[in-house]
């Protein structure tokens, strides 16, 4: 699989694309609601965590999903597994091999 993945996964990894990076970004807005909220810090210091949460979250979201490619489709699907984005019935979907690797990957964090 060093180059990339096979026809079938990639359509339907093309499909979940979208999904996956609206359940990333819902995460990041109910973070946000969660700083935002936070009654115990003053204003400026909420807007402070958000401004970082952003930065932060920003990469990880330009990092797990930029750059759409057949190549690069077995680490958007490995990160976006390990972060509980893709369910295990979504990743049943795809070929038997590319499970087998990406549950191997990430056996610790779903052990």
């Amino acid at each position: 699989m060093t180059q990339g993945i096979t026809e079938s996964d990639w359509k339907i990894f093309r499909k979940l694309h979208p999904v996956l990076v609206e359940r990333f970004c819902e995460r990041i807005l109910h973070e946000l609601d969660a700083v935002s909220a936070d009654d115990a810090k003053t204003f400026h210091q909420r807007y402070t965590d958000i401004y970082k949460l952003i930065e932060r979250r920003d990469k990880e979201l330009s990092n797990a999903f930029d750059d759409l490619r057949r190549s690069s489709a077995l680490m958007q699907i490995i990160a976006s597994y390990g972060r509980g984005l893709l369910t295990e019935d979504e990743l049943n979907g795809f070929s038997q091999e590319l499970v087998n690797v990406v549950r191997s990957l990430t056996h610790e964090r779903h052990a």
